[in-house]
């Protein structure tokens, strides 16, 4: 009974986590913790594992309907996908090697700078700038998209929301293009981390259907509000969540 009730749990935390990954990105920082919650006895490697299962099914199920309707930039998109891709890998194989806590002080820290430029900048990624992709852009896609690809494999929670943050404060993107190509670029870090995670037998694939399952209906619900409502309903949607994120975050650190 206790892990029937952990299961359905689960879900809805997956479901929670794949709405509001599909639309601003963040997902991680609800479903990851509940994963923690339900399967303890499991190393930090096996729950990341499962958890970049269900979330990569997510990333796929919502980035297709965001293909037909968003304009894609792939001349900047693809060096960062790549960028993001190779980091991953190497993020997620130093999983046991970089401390879990410094990853937390590190991420409670940025969200915090990003939940503070974004209200004072009232017209941050309202609306798109004509966005010029020449080398300085490509190079700044492929640092970024290095930065936090390692992030994303070796931690993960927030780095959805962390690439929609720099593709809007350094591109030009309004926040409906810039949760499109975030997604994108996750496709590329979840494949890459689960590369190390799979063969090394950290994937739970019973709990981790279930949850992707549930991951994928919360996508498609978030697609669907995010290219309901636009760019405005997204900002305000965005700071909210940075400001729980910060909450549930500087509480697991300091308490």
């Amino acid at each position: 009974m206790d892990f029937e009730y952990s299961v359905i749990a689960l879900g809805f935390f997956a479901f929670c986590g794949g709405l509001i990954d599909a639309a601003v990105g963040g997902g991680g920082l609800v479903q990851l913790p509940a994963l923690f919650h339900a399967l303890p006895q499991y190393s930090l490697a096996t729950v990341f594992g499962t958890n970049k299962l269900s979330v990569l099914a997510g990333s796929f199920s919502s980035i297709f309907t965001y293909l037909k309707r968003i304009k894609i930039i792939w001349r900047l998109m693809l060096p960062t996908m790549i960028s993001a891709f190779i980091f991953a890998f190497f993020g997620a194989l130093s999983v046991s090697l970089v401390p879990k806590r410094l990853m937390e002080y590190v991420a409670f820290f940025v969200l915090i700078v990003m939940a503070i430029y974004i209200f004072l900048k009232k017209d941050l990624g309202r609306v798109g700038s004509n966005i010029q992709v020449g080398r300085k852009e490509v190079l700044l896609g492929i640092f970024w998209g290095g930065l936090i690809g390692f992030y994303d494999g070796v931690f993960g929670p927030g780095s959805g929301s962390l690439l929609l943050f720099v593709f809007v404060r350094y591109f030009g993107f309004d926040f409906l293009n810039a949760s499109a190509s975030a997604k994108l670029v996750n496709l590329g870090t979840f494949s890459a981390a689960l590369m190390f995670f799979i063969p090394s037998g950290n994937v739970l694939w019973a709990i981790g259907g279930v949850v992707a399952v549930c991951n994928i209906a919360g996508s498609i619900a978030g697609v669907f509000l995010a290219l309901r409502y636009g760019s405005g309903c997204i900002r305000i949607f965005f700071l909210i969540l940075l400001v729980f994120l910060i909450g549930r975050m500087g509480m697991s650190i300091f308490l």
